[in-house]
C-alpha cells in the first residue's frame, strides 16, 4: 500500500511539474491566441461601433458579408491564388532543395542566397516588384521587352495576370526558407540507401524518384496545408500593388476583412464575421487533409 502511494505521489509530483514548464506558454496562448479568436466570433455576432458591442444580432453580419458580390470574388480570388501558388510554388521550393543539395563546392553560398529573399522586409519586396512590373516605359520588364520589339505592357492591369504575378512576388520571397526546411528533411536520408541504389544500377532520376521524395513525403504534407493556409492570408501584396484591382480582380478575403474593419465603415462585426468564414474554409480544409493523411498511414 505504500509503495503504491509513493509511486501515486512521485506520478503527481512528475505531472504537476509538468504543467508548471508548460504554464507560460499556456497564459501566452490564452491570452495571444484564443481570447482575441472567441472574441473575434463573439464580434461577428454583434453590431458594432467600432470595437463596442452594440446589439446582438446573430448570423445577420455573415449574412450580409456574403451575398455582397465583392465577397465572392473575393473567395474566387483567394482560392484562384492558392490554386497559381502550388503550381508555380509549390514544386520550386523541392527542386531548389535537390539542387543545393547536389552542389559540391559554394553550398554555403548557395543557401544563404535562396534565403535571403526571405529576410527582407515584405513591403519592400513588394515596392521592388512594383518596378519591375510597372506598366511605364520605365519598367525593368518594360525596358526588356523594348530591346525585342515589343510595346510596354500594363500588367498589373491585365485582369488574367495580376493573381500569377502576385504569387510570382510571394513565391521568389518565400521559396527559399521552405526549400532550406526540404534540406534538412533530405539530410536525414541515410547515404546507404543512395550507395545501395548505385550499385543496383539506379539512375538518378531513379533515386530521385524512389528514395529522396518518399522520404520527405510526410514533410511535403505538411508544408503544403501550411501553405495553403498562408495562401489564404494574403493581403499586403494585392492591397499595395494593386489596391484589390483591377475591378476586384486581385481582391483577397483578407483584404476585404481589412477594409470592412478599416476601410471607411469601421464595421468590425463584418469584419469579423469574414475572419470566421476564413478561419472555417481553413479548419475544413485541414481536416480534409488529415483525414486522407489518416488513411494513407494505415495503407502504409
Amino acid at each position: 500500500m505504500r509503495g503504491q502511494k509513493r509511486q501515486w505521489r512521485a506520478k503527481t509530483a512528475e505531472n504537476l511539474k509538468s504543467w508548471l514548464i508548460m504554464l507560460p506558454g499556456l497564459i501566452l496562448m490564452t491570452f495571444f491566441v484564443w481570447e482575441p479568436l472567441f472574441e473575434s466570433i463573439r464580434m461577428s455576432l454583434y453590431k458594432t461601433r467600432n470595437v463596442e458591442l452594440v446589439r446582438f444580432i446573430g448570423l445577420d453580419n455573415f449574412i450580409s458579408v456574403v451575398s455582397k458580390d465583392d465577397f465572392m470574388q473575393a473567395l474566387m480570388n483567394t482560392f484562384s491564388y492558392t490554386f497559381w501558388s502550388l503550381l508555380l510554388g509549390f514544386a520550386l521550393p523541392v527542386l531548389l532543395a535537390m539542387l543545393i543539395g547536389e552542389t559540391r563546392r559554394g553550398k554555403g553560398f548557395f543557401r544563404t542566397a535562396v534565403y535571403l529573399p526571405n529576410m527582407l522586409p515584405g513591403l519592400a519586396v513588394i515596392i521592388l516588384w512594383s518596378a519591375f512590373f510597372s506598366g511605364e516605359k520605365s519598367g525593368v520588364f518594360n525596358i526588356l521587352l523594348g530591346q525585342f520589339g515589343v510595346p510596354a505592357q500594363t500588367f498589373l492591369t491585365h485582369a488574367d495576370w495580376v493573381i500569377p504575378i502576385i504569387i510570382v512576388i510571394a513565391t521568389w520571397k518565400g521559396a527559399g526558407a521552405t526549400a532550406l526546411i526540404y534540406m534538412a528533411g533530405m539530410a536525414s536520408v541515410s547515404p546507404e540507401l543512395y550507395e545501395a541504389a548505385a550499385i543496383d544500377g539506379a539512375t538518378v532520376w531513379h533515386r530521385i524518384i524512389h528514395i529522396l521524395l518518399p522520404s520527405i513525403r510526410k514533410l511535403a504534407g505538411t508544408l503544403l496545408i501550411l501553405q495553403i493556409i498562408a495562401v489564404f492570408q494574403i493581403m499586403y501584396e494585392p492591397m499595395v500593388l494593386t489596391k484589390g484591382g483591377p475591378d476586384n480582380a486581385s481582391l483577397s478575403l483578407m483584404q476585404l476583412m481589412w477594409q470592412y474593419a478599416f476601410g471607411g465603415s469601421m464595421n468590425y462585426g463584418k469584419a469579423s464575421a469574414v475572419a470566421v468564414i476564413v478561419t472555417l474554409i481553413l479548419l475544413v480544409m485541414t481536416a480534409i487533409y488529415s483525414y486522407f493523411n489518416r488513411k494513407e498511414s494505415d495503407w502504409d
